[in-house]
């Protein structure tokens, strides 16, 4: 890729780099990449949903719902924004096309999961991340003034290192071939994912490393709460290796229940994911055992074949009937709450810089995040940070990169890596 200039260098195409990239305007150039494919990030994985504020009535409940998830570490003016601005953002992906479950007269159906005192979250089956996603980047591909490079890795930030610097654009790897390449731009979106590649059991893609955190960490962008990594109570226990397959927290929200090695239930399901976490790691110590059942019978034939095919063919595919039987789970890695520190637009402490979705800490999930707040949040502060950036005046030349400095690739991802390990590992909460 040669070197070129855009408005705007968007590093990652979840539902935050994808919708950043809707919210530009339209003569706004913009360059997404993408380490791998462009449908490969964690946001196609979401299985549970995406909330929504039912309205004014429950706005009190959501809000007390996402604090306490978040043992009150959360930012109350972060909480505030997400959940007023959740109905328009609703509006929007229904405008998109996003298709969501609905009743006979076409209302939406909400349902609940864990930590939630009453059902609020919309879904599409079980794979309601997939379908915002793929829709978001069937859209974004039709855009005119947008340009996807899959397979095309941010490498490092071109910028005026440390506090008060300023951010000019990235260098990039094709990863098909390990050229390096300049891209000059007047803003940057880090919207790289999370950490779980880092961890040996994680629900995440094993390709996602905390890449955009290690870049901040480089260039002395600050960050925030690295340790609050989030393990989710449920995922499909298997000793063969790679990502774990969630079991969406849905499922316990529509009545299944965790099991003993003796078939005896151990715990209240529908409490936080790191009070369920605590508890099923309580008692797989207790019964010596690897993992712990998951019992979906009571969820009902119907509304397991309708809501949970996905997870249904999957447990069949392992030998487990969910119809007949429980089947065997156990936590892992699944998200993270800290990341690189931005204010209510996406900011971060660099100018130009911004940062979205899991990748950026906005405040929002405090120590511990409330279920299906995730892509909620990600795509309103994506939104929000397009807006900032088009306010923004065109950048200036920026440095020349120093291509000579990423000579040994494989030992400069091993040093990013282990810098964002080293900050997670300190206390991961949950871990």
């Amino acid at each position: 890729m040669a070197e070129k200039r855009y408005g705007v260098l968007i590093a990652g195409t979840g539902v935050a780099g994808l919708c950043c990239a809707l919210s530009l305007p339209r003569e706004t150039s913009v360059l997404l990449v993408s380490k791998a494919k462009a449908d490969e990030s964690d946001s196609f994985l979401a299985q549970g949903g995406i909330c929504m504020l039912r309205g004014p009535e429950d706005f009190a409940g959501y809000f007390e719902d996402t604090m306490r998830a978040g043992h009150y570490e959360n930012d109350e003016a972060a909480v505030r924004l997400m959940i007023e601005s959740s109905p328009a953002m609703i509006e929007s992906l229904v405008r998109y096309g996003v298709e969501f479950a609905r009743d006979d007269a076409g209302r939406f159906r909400f349902t609940r999961e864990g930590g939630h005192s009453r059902p609020r979250i919309l879904f599409h089956g079980d794979v309601t991340g997939k379908a915002i996603t793929s829709c978001l980047l069937e859209r974004v591909r039709e855009l005119p003034n947008a340009v996807i490079a899959e397979e095309t890795e941010l490498v490092d930030l071109l910028c005026t290192p440390g506090r008060g610097g300023e951010c000019f654009g990235g260098v990039l790897r094709d990863n098909a071939t390990g050229a390096l390449s300049a891209v000059y731009a007047d803003a940057v979106l880090l919207a790289t994912g999370g950490v779980g590649g880092l961890f040996e059991n994680s629900t995440n893609f094993r390709h996602l490393t905390g890449d955009g955190v290690a870049i901040a960490l480089k260039n002395g962008v600050e960050v925030e709460h690295l340790d609050y990594v989030q393990i989710h109570p449920t995922t499909f226990y298997s000793e063969k290796g790679g990502r774990r397959f969630l079991i969406s927290e849905s499922v316990r929200g529509e009545g299944a229940v965790l099991l003993d090695k003796h078939g005896r239930r151990f715990c209240n399901e529908l409490m936080p994911r790191d009070v369920v976490t605590g508890d099923i790691r309580a008692q797989m110590r207790k019964d010596g055992t690897r993992h712990v059942w998951l019992d979906m019978r009571p969820v009902g034939a119907a509304t397991l074949r309708e809501h949970f095919p996905t997870i249904c063919a999957h447990c069949l595919e392992e030998g487990y009937d969910v119809f007949k039987d429980p089947i065997p789970v156990v936590p892992a890695q699944h998200y993270f709450m800290g990341g690189i520190k931005v204010d209510l637009d996406g900011r971060t402490s660099m100018r130009r810089l911004f940062a979205a979705g899991e990748t950026a800490c906005n405040g929002v999930h405090g120590k511990n995040r409330l279920a299906s707040n995730s892509l909620l949040e990600s795509l309103i502060w994506a939104r929000r940070a397009a807006a900032a950036m088009a306010q923004l005046p065109a950048a200036g030349e920026g440095p020349a990169p120093d291509f000579a400095a990423y000579g040994d690739y494989a030992a400069l991802k091993q040093d990013y890596a282990k810098k964002v390990r080293d900050e997670a590992e300190r206390e991961a909460y949950c871990d």
